[in-house]
């Protein structure tokens, strides 16, 4: 074994001894080498000779081969990636390592593609939905190691961890059947559609002997990570309560109209950024606050890079617009190093697409959020892109929000879904000290 750090030894031990297991790591403590490093020492022992690696695809297609030609004790391994048009010569590629994405996976068990010795789930909370085919078939596949990796495993709250732990034991733990493992440990509302948790704890120790959690926090030493909001007034304050209430408005001789809850979330959420879109799709203008804050950010960080996480397409478009020195983060390898030697000043991203796996932390240490989102894991896994092992300065992070508006609940559910996941770390934290 290489001269890695202890708790990566300790994590890499773990991995050959479980041979089906999980590890909810911190950003930055280097999942990718440990994996990869156990990879290595099993092929050493010819316990495995075929390995499979799942990731979202900005991941697959950028990070890992990368991190195998970083470190020399891994330059001898073999692979190849598996996600464009030629992906079936790639499949037929005489290699230890296939790296895929994980909307691949339906096409893997298509091309019969099922028997591997080793399987690495890349943020294993994608395959939170048991309902969703990746999970589906997945679960058909043969393999005698399975490693997920994940920083965010619960980001919605407990019920996520069925599927991620089915895959690794067959239900023997939380229940052959989701439904089984609701009934066991969680009640729920008269309507069947709230359910909370009847004894977490039960649940910690059910799951703690294939499960690894380390903190960042606890064997970093990173640089602070500093919170910041900043309201502005909503201009168009009437109308927007009126939207919100009457689920209809009036705008710029548009009809804005909400059929249900959910559409008017997002309606909401697109006005406050500035924009929204009519039941024609069409974009219309709402006010400029945010993009003059964002303005004013800038103005005040002169010699700072700054990373923008955007919400809709409306956003980038009006972004892009603004603001010329911007440029799109489109996950290729060209944007990626540009940002990280300093020489883009502002870098627009999207988090659902660009919050996993990508280093940025050379490139800046300032995050605006432009475009709040609800999901937990796309919001700490695109802040973590800077606040990362490597990072030399305070990470600062600026929410934009519209005092009143929607904005500032997203923000207080972020904080509540977050408590959960914290319990969930510290709960399988303490069987391992």
């Amino acid at each position: 074994m290489t001269n890695l750090h202890l708790y990566q030894q300790r994590a890499i031990i773990f991995i050959k001894d479980k041979k089906k297991c999980a590890l909810y790591l911190g950003m930055g403590l280097g999942k990718t080498v440990i994996t990869l490093t156990s990879i290595s020492d099993l092929l050493d022992e010819f316990a495995i000779a075929k390995i499979l690696i799942i990731a979202p695809k900005q991941v697959a297609n950028n990070v890992w081969h990368t991190e195998i030609a970083k470190w020399d004790h891994l330059k001898h391994l073999s692979f190849v990636i598996v996600t464009g048009k030629e992906k079936i010569e790639a499949l037929n590629k005489d290699v230890n390592i296939y790296i895929t994405n994980r909307e691949n996976v339906v096409w893997l068990y298509q091309q019969k593609a099922i028997n591997w010795d080793m399987i690495v789930i890349d943020e294993s909370s994608s395959f939170k939905n048991p309902s969703s085919k990746r999970f589906k078939y997945l679960k058909k596949f043969k393999y005698e190691y399975m490693v997920q990796l994940s920083g965010t495993p619960s980001p919605n709250g407990l019920l996520d961890l069925w599927s991620q732990i089915y895959l690794l034991d067959n239900g023997k733990r939380l229940g052959k059947a989701m439904y089984i493992y609701k009934q066991n440990h969680f009640t729920s509302d008269f309507m069947g559609y709230k359910f909370t948790p009847k004894n977490p704890d039960n649940i910690y120790k059910a799951i703690f002997d294939i499960t690894l959690s380390m903190k960042s926090e606890d064997y970093l030493e990173l640089p602070p990570r500093i919170n910041m909001v900043t309201t502005i007034d909503n201009p168009e304050y009437d109308k927007y309560k009126e939207l919100e209430k009457e689920f209809i408005v009036m705008l710029r001789n548009h009809e804005i109209t909400s059929f249900n809850a959910a559409t008017l979330t997002g309606k909401l959420l697109q006005w406050c950024n500035g924009a929204v879109y009519d039941e024609h799709k069409n974009t219309i203008y709402v006010h400029d606050a945010k993009l003059d804050a964002l303005q004013g950010i800038i103005e005040d960080n002169p010699t700072e890079n700054i990373l923008v996480a955007y919400n809709f397409n409306s956003d980038l478009k009006r972004l892009l617009k603004r603001f010329k020195i911007a440029v799109q983060l489109d996950g290729s390898d060209t944007v990626i190093n540009r940002w990280n030697k300093g020489d883009i000043k502002l870098l627009l991203a999207h988090p659902a697409s660009s919050g996993k796996g990508l280093n940025l932390q050379q490139g800046g240490n300032i995050i605006v959020w432009f475009g709040l989102t609800w999901n937990l894991e796309d919001y700490l896994q695109f802040n973590s892109r800077l606040h990362r092992q490597g990072q030399d300065k305070p990470t600062i992070i600026n929410h934009i929000v519209i005092k009143d508006g929607i904005d500032e609940v997203i923000l207080k559910k972020l904080e509540a879904k977050n408590d959960t996941q914290e319990s969930l770390f510290a709960a399988l934290k303490s069987h391992y000290k």
